[in-house]
C-alpha cells in the first residue's frame, strides 16, 4: 500500500443524461458484463494503490445510485452535480474541500471510462505530479478531415502535434478549483480539466495512454467496452 502521503483522491463527474445512447435509463447504469457501466469504472479506480477515494458526483434526481460508502476498502462519498461537466467536477471538489489541500493533486475520471489500466494511472500519478499536472491522452494516428456544412471533404488537416484528450487528469486542487471557477465567470464552456487549466495560463503534460481507455458514449461501444473488459 503506497504511503498516505502519495495516494490521491479522485473525483468522477456521473450526473450525464446520456441522450446519444437513448431509453430511460442513464448510461452509467446500462449493464457490461453483467454489471453497470459506471462500477466498473470505480472498480478499476480502487483498485489502485495510489487512489485514496472516490467522490461520485450524481444528478440531483438520482434514483439508482447503489448507497455504496466503500469499495475495496476506499472511502466513497457523493456529491450533487449541475447541468454542466465543469459544474459537477467543481461541485465534487468543493464535496472535498475539509480533506484535500490546496496544494494536493486531485484525479477526475470519466464515469464513461471504464476500461482504465492501472498502469496508465500509475504513469500519469509519476509524470504528472512532477510536471504539476498532467494529462492521459492519445495521440492522433488516423488520417483528420475537415467537413463542410454538407458533410463533404472540405480539407486535410495536419495530425502532427494532434492529441485525443482521455481521461484520467491530474492536477493540484487549489489551481484547479480556480481555474474551473476563472472559466465559469468568463462564460467559457469547458470539455475537460485541461482546458480550464490552460486558460489560466497551464500547460499540462501530455501522457500517452493507451487506447484501450475508450469512452462509451453510443450503442455500439458497450459491445467494444465489454470485449476490452473481458481480455483485462
Amino acid at each position: 500500500m503506497a504511503g498516505i502521503d502519495t495516494m490521491l483522491w479522485c473525483v468522477v463527474p456521473a450526473a450525464g443524461r446520456s441522450t446519444r445512447v437513448g431509453g430511460d435509463t442513464p448510461k452509467q447504469y446500462l449493464p457490461i458484463a453483467g454489471k453497470p457501466l459506471l462500477l466498473h469504472t470505480l472498480e478499476h479506480l480502487a483498485a489502485h494503490p495510489r487512489i485514496a477515494g472516490l467522490m461520485v458526483v450524481l444528478a440531483a434526481d438520482d434514483r439508482l445510485w447503489p448507497q455504496m460508502t466503500q469499495l475495496h476498502d476506499k472511502p466513497v462519498r457523493i456529491a450533487i452535480g449541475g447541468n454542466e461537466r465543469a459544474d459537477s467536477v467543481l461541485a465534487g471538489l468543493a464535496a472535498l474541500r475539509a480533506i484535500v489541500a490546496d496544494g494536493q493533486f486531485i484525479l477526475v475520471h470519466d464515469a464513461a471510462r471504464p476500461c482504465i489500466a492501472a498502469d496508465d494511472i500509475s504513469r500519469l500519478l509519476d509524470l504528472g505530479t512532477a510536471a504539476g499536472g498532467g494529462l492521459l491522452a492519445a495521440p492522433l494516428r488516423d488520417t483528420l478531415k475537415r467537413a463542410d456544412v454538407q458533410n463533404r471533404v472540405a480539407a486535410t488537416e495536419p495530425r502532427e502535434s494532434r492529441w485525443r484528450a482521455l481521461t484520467p487528469q491530474l492536477f493540484r486542487y487549489g489551481e484547479l478549483v480556480a481555474a474551473l471557477e476563472s472559466a465559469r465567470a468568463a462564460g467559457i464552456a469547458v470539455t475537460d480539466e485541461a482546458m480550464a487549466m490552460e486558460h489560466a495560463g497551464q500547460r499540462p503534460l501530455l501522457i500517452e495512454g493507451a487506447e484501450s481507455n475508450i469512452k462509451v458514449t453510443t450503442p455500439p461501444d458497450f459491445a467494444l467496452a465489454e470485449f476490452l473488459l473481458g481480455k483485462s
